[in-house]
C-alpha cells in the first residue's frame, strides 16, 4: 500500500498526467523487473563464486582489518546491487514507452511519472521479498518506500527530456548515460552507508550521513519533477559574492545533516518503541523518554527549516 499511496500522490500533483491504469501497468512492470534483478544477482554471485570465491575477493582487499567488510559491501553494491537495479529498472521503462511513442505524444514528465510507477513497483516487490524471508520490519520498509524512485529520477528526467524532444540531440542522449551511472553511485552510497551501523567505531558514525543524503535525494527528486513540468527550480544558493555563496552552501550542508538526522531520530525512536504495547507506552518512564527524544529531535528539525526559510527568502529578494 505505501508504494500505491505515493504514485497516487505524484499522479495528484502533475497535470495532463497520463491515464491512472497505465501508471498501474508501469507499476506491475516494476514489480516484474525487480524479480528479474534478483534473478540476474543470483546467476552474477553464482558465476562469480564459479570463477573465484566472491567472499574471498572481497576479504582479500588490501584494506585495513575493521574496513574489509564496509570495502567489500562496497564493491558489491558498484559491481553487482546497483547496476543490475537500475539496469532492470532502466530496460522496465525504456520498451513499453517506446511502444506508446509510436502511438502518443508522450511529455517529459508523463515519462517521468512512468519511471516513478516503475520504481515504486520494484519497491512494492523488494517490500514483499523482505516481510515473506522476516528480514525487514514493516516501519523499516515503509520509511524506505520512495527510495528506489529517488535514486532513478536522475536517468528518468534525462530519458524524458531525450525521447519527448521533437530534435534527438546528441547532448541529450548523452545525458542518459551520465544520469543512469549517477543513480548507480547513489544507489550503492545509500546501500553501504545503510550498512555502517553493523561495523565498529569509527565505520558506524558513517551511517549519520545516511539521512541528510536520502533528504537531499529527495529534495533531488522534487526539483526534476519541476524541471520535467517546465517550472523553475527551487534556488537556495543566491549570494552576490563568492564568499556569500560559500556560506549559503554551508548552510545547505548544515540544514541537510540537521534535518537528516531529526528524521534519523525519528526513526530510531519509532524502532525503539515498536515492540511495546499501547499500554507500556503510558508509564511514566517511558512516556519521560518519548517527549525527551520527540521534542529534540521537533527543535533540531525545526532549526533545520528555519534556516531552509531564511534560504528561500534570501533568493527571492535576490531575483525577485
Amino acid at each position: 500500500m505505501p508504494p500505491l499511496l505515493l504514485l497516487g500522490s505524484y499522479y495528484c500533483r502533475v497535470p495532463n498526467a497520463p491515464p491512472l491504469l497505465r501508471l498501474l501497468l508501469f507499476f506491475i512492470i516494476g514489480a516484474i523487473s525487480g524479480f528479474g534483478a534478483l534473478s540476474l544477482e543470483w546467476i552474477f554471485e553464482t558465476v562469480v563464486n564459479w570463477l573465484g570465491d566472491w567472499q574471498q575477493i572481497q576479504g582479500s582487499l588490501p584494506t585495513r582489518r575493521y574496513m574489509s567488510g564496509l570495502v567489500g559491501v562496497a564493491l558489491r553494491q558498484l559491481m553487482e546491487v546497483g547496476p543490475i537495479e537500475e539496469g532492470c529498472k532502466l530496460v522496465a521503462v525504456i520498451i513499453p514507452t517506446c511502444y506508446l511513442q509510436r502511438r502518443y505524444r508522450l511529455l517529459p514528465s508523463t515519462i517521468f511519472l512512468f519511471t516513478i510507477a516503475v520504481a515504486l513497483g520494484f519497491t512494492a516487490q523488494e517490500n514483499w521479498i523482505y516481510l515473506f524471508h522476516g528480514t525487514g520490519s514493516i516501519l523499516d520498509r515503509s520509511i524506505g518506500t520512495p527510495v528506489h524512485a529517488m535514486f532513478s529520477a536522475p536517468w528518468g528526467c534525462a530519458l524524458g527530456i531525450y525521447i519527448s524532444s521533437t530534435i534527438r540531440l546528441h547532448r541529450d542522449r548523452k545525458l542518459v548515460p551520465r544520469a543512469w551511472l549517477n543513480s548507480v553511485i547513489c544507489h550503492a552510497l545509500v546501500n553501504v552507508l545503510s550498512s555502517a551501523w553493523r561495523y565498529s567505531s569509527p565505520l558506524r558514525f558513517l551511517s549519520y550521513g545516511l539521512f541528510p543524503l536520502l533528504l537531499w535525494m529527495f529534495w533531488r527528486l522534487e526539483q526534476l519533477l519541476r524541471k520535467v513540468q517546465g517550472k523553475s527550480s527551487r534556488i537556495l544558493v543566491s549570494g552576490h559574492t563568492p564568499q556569500h555563496r560559500y556560506w549559503q552552501r554551508g548552510l545547505v550542508l548544515f540544514t541537510l545533516m540537521l534535518g537528516g538526522n531529526a528524521i534519523f531520530g525519528m526513526f530510531l525512536l519509532a524502532r525503539t518503541l515498536s515492540p511495546l504495547s499501547p499500554s507500556q507506552l503510558l508509564y511514566p518512564d517511558i512516556l519521560s523518554f518519548i517527549l525527551s527524544r520527540f521534542s529534540l529531535n521537533l527543535i533540531v528539525g525545526a532549526l533545520a527549516w528555519v534556516i531552509y526559510r531564511y534560504l528561500r527568502h534570501s533568493a527571492r529578494r535576490r531575483y525577485f
